[in-house]
Formats: C-alpha cells, sequence, structure tokens
C-alpha cells in the first residue's frame, strides 16, 4: 500500500509522516510538497505538488493507494479549487481512499466562519468523488499557546476574548495518530470524525501552563472587537481576524462539541495535561 500525504513537510503533516512510517514502512510512505529540496528531512520520497497545479497532483498521485488531503493555508476562496485540483487527480489516478483534514468550526458567526465553510465545500466534494472517504474535523492545536510561552510570561498573562467559553483542545501528535488510523482502517471508511479532546476554560489552560512550567500567569478576558482589533494589528487583517475568530468561537461553544477521537482510533485522547507535559519535553 502507498500512502500520499499532501503538504508533508508542515507540522501536521510531519507529524503523521513520522506514524506513517512506523505503521508501514518509510518506503510505502510519499510526501507531497510545493518545495521538494526543503522536505529531505522527511526521510521518505518526495514528489512536488502545488495546490494550484492539478497536473502537478496528476503526475505526483500515480501509483497511490490512498491520499491524506491536507486542509491548505490559503484563502478561503481559493482553497476549495485547490482542494478539488487533488481530489481530481486522485479519481484519474484510480486512487482508492481519500482522508481529508476539515476543521471544527462555525459558519457563519465569527470571522473564522469564511474558512470553515471553505472546508465544508471540500468535505462535499470529497464524499461526491466516488472514492471511499473519511473526514476528520481537527479541534484547535494546543500547541501555538505552548510555543507563546515567552510573551506570556514576558506580558503576566494569557489574553484574549474566549471568556470562560469551553474548547477541546488536540494537538499534532494526537492528530497524526488519529489519521494514521484513520488511513489504515477500512472501518473508519464513510465517517466524518470531531477530533478533540476534553473541553476546558482559558482560565484551566493557564492554571495547567501554571502548574507544569512553573509559571505564574492570569488570564484576562477582552471583549471580541477590542481583541480583533489587536490582532489585526499585530498579525494583519487576514491572520489577525482568523485568530480572533478562533477565540469568538471558544467563547460561543462552537468548540465544545463530543469526541469521536476513540472511535477512529481506539483510545482516548489524551488530557490536556498530558499534551502540556509531551511539549514540554
Amino acid at each position: 500500500m502507498k500512502i500520499a500525504v499532501t503538504a508533508a513537510s508542515g507540522q501536521l503533516g510531519s507529524s503523521i509522516v513520522k506514524r506513517l512510517k512506523k505503521e508501514i514502512g518509510k518506503e510505502n510512505v510519499i510526501g507531497i510538497v510545493r518545495t521538494p529540496e526543503k522536505a529531505s528531512h522527511l526521510g521518505i520520497e518526495v514528489r512536488k505538488g502545488n495546490y494550484n497545479s492539478r497536473e502537478d497532483f496528476i503526475l505526483a498521485l500515480k501509483g497511490i493507494d490512498s491520499v491524506l488531503l491536507i486542509s491548505g493555508m490559503d484563502d478561503p476562496e481559493k482553497r476549495i479549487q485547490q482542494h478539488r485540483n487533488v481530489i481530481e487527480a486522485a479519481i484519474q489516478n484510480g486512487v482508492r481512499k481519500i482522508v481529508y483534514t476539515s476543521i471544527i468550526g462555525d459558519e457563519e458567526e465569527t470571522s473564522f466562519s469564511p474558512i470553515v465553510k471553505s472546508n465544508r465545500q471540500t468535505e462535499k466534494d470529497v464524499k461526491e468523488s466516488g472514492l471511499k472517504w473519511v473526514i476528520g474535523r481537527n479541534g484547535i492545536y494546543i500547541e501555538p499557546d505552548l510555543e507563546y510561552i515567552d510573551i506570556y510570561v514576558k506580558e503576566g498573562e494569557i489574553r484574549n476574548c474566549a471568556d470562560e467559553g469551553k474548547c477541546g483542545y488536540t494537538s499534532r501528535e494526537e492528530l497524526g495518530f488519529a489519521y494514521t488510523q484513520m488511513l489504515l482502517n477500512d472501518k473508519n471508511n464513510g465517517h466524518t470524525y470531531n477530533l478533540v479532546g476534553e473541553p476546558i476554560t482559558q482560565t484551566q489552560l493557564t492554571e495547567l501552563i501554571n502548574q507544569v512550567f512553573n509559571t505564574n500567569l492570569t488570564y484576562n478576558s477582552v471583549p471580541v472587537d477590542i481583541y480583533e482589533k489587536e490582532r489585526r494589528a499585530e498579525l494583519g487583517n487576514f491572520i489577525g481576524a482568523v485568530i480572533a475568530g478562533i477565540y469568538n468561537g471558544i467563547k460561543i461553544g462552537v468548540y465544545d462539541v463530543p469526541s469521536d477521537f476513540e472511535k477512529a482510533t481506539g483510545r482516548v485522547h489524551k488530557s490536556p495535561l498530558a499534551m502540556i507535559k509531551a511539549f514540554k519535553k
């Protein structure tokens, strides 16, 4: 069985490749990336694939049995056709199965909604492809908060607009395990899974970070409009709106959903504390 992973050199893609290599051997894992010369560290065969080029993927997916389509990072209006380039190339090459990394989210209520809506269209395209399929809806990664810890310590707080909303955080390592099982186990075919862990508030997240990193942070909730202005000023309009939209989604309960992680993988999702400890190592 030959399995291809798109965007394989990214953080999620690398985590999935690492798991697949353990399960089926490096000779059966193909990485598809925009710039192959930057992906030699993966230790697998690497092929060129730019989401904007269906021709790239017609070549890259030759001889592939299953493909993991990692959602692109471009503007929402561009992503739908980019993903279709991969789906159409998979059909043309006789690929048997496609697994798509979608996201949890609301399609209307936040500034993150346009991205969620584009992912829902790709979910529909995957289901209508005629291929066997599995869709994972990823929760919010816990790593960005942990990677930001030096700034949190400098500012003495974790500040966002999530208020007391709960978020079922996940991690790239947990998702790497989940998608490997979804690719390899046909019992998962035809299912859409919420890939999330135990829902916690920002106050609880802050307490866990303090526990593991021996910090003394506090959590400070600010209004959504103020937080969005701050994020746009610091990160630019697109990314700023995305980040603010995610935390607004937490506030209104978008990410407090039942988890299908155990159904997809056969084990429970790691706890938030365990994920934070694993990151610190």
